[in-house]
């Protein structure tokens, strides 16, 4: 049976105007989202994972400016009917007036920055059932009590008359994650949704979106750099550096089978209590300013293992098996056959015998 495509990301290049110059921050993106399944966009700060996704709900900065590409949504309108939209072909403001909070929605980091410090829980959650479904407020208080017991927060018939600044950091997370699902969204962005919280929490946070993700058949974009988030949540993975998708596959494939340079230090430097060493890895150097225009490969500076073609010419997406594709010259048929790190080899035949023994 072939999988739903609720969105399809095609060779997205986005920039923006600056004081210095113009930043070609995304360049040619290509991402695809199924019904039902999790997608985790991992890179370390400034790699343009939330850029990606806040185009996608129309809350890119005014000096943002989507040079090309398509993101197609795949969604049913009030008649059931099969519907798509190029969101790229609309307004930011015709965007969130149609789809945001309705057909998508998004779960930000920092619960204290996306609830009203002036509104009650339950107003706040009501407030996108009022507006996209037009029910009666009676309809949507018993929704948002609904929602509440859902998300985990007890006693919701007192907490939806509570403030935000009543509630724990852990409680206003899940608030934060009713209003979300307040619209029955088709696709569920989380942006370090867990961040702010303490780890006992934070589990219980993943664990609590994928119980709702199972229960209404949503798909959900993860953005983190967390790979500890990546390993508990997602079916697919997408690494992205410089602005670019640089390795993407299955969770199996990037985890136990990594082939890009980046990816093999990004698994390296996640901390590893049976390690031998007194020291976390880290990738030397930085990343490139893409106020510049990248020639060849963005990561070539910081790659020990970097070809003479790697600082002329920009690698293609090569189809290494499966899902598995990799912007490496490495995976070149040409290029010499380069081992991952055997410190990395070790720790991922670990990680495999763990999985076996669970």
């Amino acid at each position: 049976m072939e999988k739903e495509r609720v969105l399809s990301i095609r060779d997205l290049n986005i920039s923006f105007e600056t004081s210095s110059g113009k930043v070609n921050a995304i360049r040619g993106v290509r991402l695809d989202l199924f019904r039902g399944e999790t997608i985790a966009i991992v890179g370390e700060s400034g790699s343009g994972k939330s850029v990606t996704v806040k185009t996608i709900l129309g809350i890119l900065s005014p000096n943002g400016k989507i040079d090309s590409g398509s993101i197609i949504y795949n969604y049913k309108d009030e008649n059931g009917n099969l519907q798509k939209a190029d969101l790229v072909k609309m307004s930011q403001k015709e965007i969130r007036y149609k789809f945001c909070g309705k057909n998508i929605a998004m779960v930000f980091q920092d619960p204290m920055t996306s609830l009203d410090p002036t509104m009650t829980i339950g107003n706040q959650i009501m407030e996108t059932m009022l507006e996209h479904k037009k029910i009666s407020k009676k309809e949507a208080k018993e929704k948002a009590l609904n929602l509440l017991q859902l998300v985990g927060i007890e006693k919701p018939e007192i907490r939806i008359n509570q403030y935000p600044h009543q509630l724990s950091g852990g409680m206003r997370q899940r608030v934060v994650i009713a209003i979300a699902l307040s619209g029955d969204p088709d696709i569920l962005i989380c942006d370090e949704p867990t961040t702010a919280l303490d780890v006992t929490i934070q589990a219980k946070i993943l664990e609590l979106i994928k119980e709702i993700q199972t229960k209404r058949n949503i798909s959900v974009i993860y953005i983190t750099h967390d790979l500890g988030v990546v390993a508990k949540v997602a079916d697919y993975v997408a690494v992205m550096y410089a602005g670019k998708i640089i390795e993407k596959g299955n969770i199996n494939e990037i985890f136990y089978d990594p082939r890009h340079p980046y990816t093999w230090g990004l698994l390296s430097s996640m901390p590893d209590i049976e390690t031998n060493s007194d020291r976390l890895f880290a990738i030397e150097g930085s990343p490139p300013n893409l106020l510049d225009r990248v020639v060849g490969d963005a990561f070539a500076t910081r790659n020990p293992y970097a070809l003479k073609i790697d600082f002329k010419e920009e690698p293609p997406l090569f189809d290494v098996g499966g899902q598995h594709r990799v912007s490496s010259w490495l995976c070149d048929p040409r290029a010499p056959k380069i081992e991952m790190p055997k410190e990395l080899r070790d720790r991922i035949d670990k990680m495999k015998i763990r999985e076996e023994n669970i």
